[in-house]
């Protein structure tokens, strides 16, 4: 019997935590599954989905794979049609679902530091970890997200996402974010890995919120470095508790569903990258 397939897609793709962490999580799970890394472009993935074979489950996507993706899907959850973007691929026979992991990435963590609620957020970035982004915000019950990005004329698409799911999107450029001036409960920074901008906000606005940088190598980023806050989640915990609904997409199709010792599962993949 074949062996059950899956990997993690992108480029570059050298540096994935990801096989770090499905692996620990299968071995707790006493799956003998294999999961490896491989660097593709997006002009490359129609071929590579079409070229599988029945020993494939599923598949893990960086970006632009995220919204390269979703052409060639025959199923999507709710949050990749709210999103536009889906970071993870199930294999069932010739039907192809996509899911968005990144949300419950983002919500979990905010709960695992006890901020299961947010009124008004900061998200710094346009592409697709942004738009999880927002509507992980807006589940966790904010109203208004300024989102600062190099080029406002290119946030047309967060807007769309915050008029669909009930949040005021405000748009500024990244050099512009001092003026806010309304008391924020988190920023949300989806710049990349070590992207050092010039991102300048205000003391009193950011005392008491919450910085949620997903970016995590290298750590520090600049921005958690200079934080005036004391609350700061870091990507390599996203990372970790996105990889955990994935897990669950695969051995179940549902990332709703919990694993059978589930609780032992986390704790291997956390121990697995020093958390």
């Amino acid at each position: 019997m074949a062996a059950v397939r899956l990997a993690v897609l992108g480029s570059p793709i050298a540096h994935s935590l990801s096989p770090t962490l499905h692996r620990a999580a299968y071995e707790v799970l006493g799956l003998d599954w294999e999961y490896e890394a491989v660097e593709l472009a997006g002009s490359e993935l129609g071929a590579f989905i079409s070229s599988r074979d029945a020993s494939w489950r599923g598949l893990s996507l960086t970006m632009p794979l995220k919204r390269d993706v979703i052409p060639l899907l025959t199923g999507v959850s709710e949050l990749v049609r709210e999103t536009g973007s889906a970071n993870t691929v199930r294999f069932d026979g010739a039907r192809l679902t996509g899911f968005n992991t990144d949300v419950f990435g983002i919500t979990e963590a905010f709960a695992r530091h006890h901020r299961p609620h947010l009124g008004s957020v900061l998200i710094l970035g346009g592409g697709a970890t942004a738009a999880s982004a927002l509507v992980a915000a807006s589940r966790l019950g904010a109203r208004t997200a300024f989102v600062g990005v190099r080029a406002p004329e290119g946030a047309s698409t967060l807007r769309q996402i915050g008029r669909a799911v009930g949040v005021t999107v405000l748009v500024r450029r990244l050099d512009e974010v001092l003026q806010i001036d309304e008391a924020l409960d988190a920023v949300i920074s989806t710049l990349p890995n070590g992207v050092d901008v010039a991102v300048d906000i205000d003391r009193d606005v950011v005392l008491d919120a919450t910085l949620f940088d997903v970016a995590y190598s290298p750590w520090p980023t600049p921005l958690a470095a200079g934080w005036h806050g004391d609350d700061i989640i870091g990507g390599l915990e996203m990372l970790v508790l996105q990889a955990l609904a994935q897990v669950r997409v695969f051995v179940s199709g549902d990332p709703d569903v919990h694993l059978d010792d589930e609780d032992r599962v986390l704790a291997a993949m956390l121990a697995a990258v020093g958390l």
